[in-house]
């Protein structure tokens, strides 16, 4: 990211001194540099509400002022909610105030009497930093808001996508990381034999004899895996010798820290096969 000239000259900076002829000097100087966004005002208990109304990019604030000195205004800057960072570059004659001025929140100082070259490189450093972070806070919101937006419309994707297979297929699925069903869709226990018990977490199917273990195997490995399988076909035979074949898919489910949460799938039945009749 880079702040042009145009940017720092555009900033917003709001002198606070009790001294106009401070005020006057520092006008001018920043005035003359270029500079077109600058306020000023000699009360120290208008600049909360000010800092509020306009958002300052910085304010250059005296320490020393009767009523209510720097110290107390930047406690009353701390209170806005809205501005995590501190803008503040605080003017000072005693040296002794600048370590707790920067202690206090101050990003930096300006020693009385002015070295202009040093006053005016300081605050052009400072407005460089503060316009580099609105843009980087600018741009994490842009993100957050993204995310959201995302979010919304991968689960609106995930309803269309449950609501679709359901339709396409005689029963949609869900195991956790476990092997346990979470989910499920569909007349499972009239097609597979199979118990779900009550979805709590501790769900366990509970299954009849019959599968072909050699095909069980294959799906049990690609499962262990954690690959997705697609139109896999097992068998089961029925106590009065009726064959039963379905076809599943299934694929893998990540969280966002990309962990393994299970399986999710669809499932037809493709017949039904009756035993030879022996009349």
């Amino acid at each position: 990211m880079i702040v042009s000239d145009a940017d720092i000259l555009g900033a917003s900076i709001l002198i606070v001194d009790d001294q106009e002829a401070n005020v006057s000097l520092l006008e001018q100087m920043l005035r003359d540099a270029g500079y077109t966004g600058v306020a000023s005002t000699t009360k120290p208990d208008e600049v909360w509400a000010l800092h509020r109304r306009h958002r300052y990019d910085l304010i250059l604030l005296d320490l020393q002022m009767p009523g209510m000195d720097g110290f107390q205004v930047m406690e009353g800057l701390k209170t806005n909610d809205a501005d995590a960072y501190l803008p503040v570059l605080v003017i000072t004659a005693q040296p002794g105030h600048k370590l707790r001025a920067l202690q206090a929140g101050a990003r930096d100082f300006i020693s009385k009497p002015f070295d202009l070259v040093e006053t005016r490189t300081r605050i052009r450093n400072m407005l460089e930093v503060r316009l580099l972070y609105r843009r980087i806070e600018a741009h994490n919101d842009l993100l957050e808001q993204t995310v959201r937006e995302r979010t919304a419309e991968l689960r609106a994707s995930e309803a269309r996508y449950r609501s679709l297979t359901e339709l396409a297929s005689d029963w949609y699925w869900e195991q956790d990381e476990h092997g346990s069903f979470s989910k499920v869709s569909g007349p499972v226990l009239e097609m597979l034999g199979i118990r779900v018990d009550a979805l709590d977490g501790d769900s366990r199917a509970v299954e009849v004899a019959g599968w072909n273990e050699a095909e069980r195997k294959v799906l049990r490995e690609t499962i262990a895996a954690r690959q997705p399988f697609l139109d896999f076909i097992f068998t089961r035979v029925n106590e009065d010798g009726a064959q039963q074949t379905f076809q599943v898919s299934g694929e893998p489910m990540f969280d966002q820290q990309c962990r393994f949460i299970g399986y999710r799938g669809i499932g037809v039945q493709l017949n039904s096969g009756k035993p030879p009749s022996l009349e």
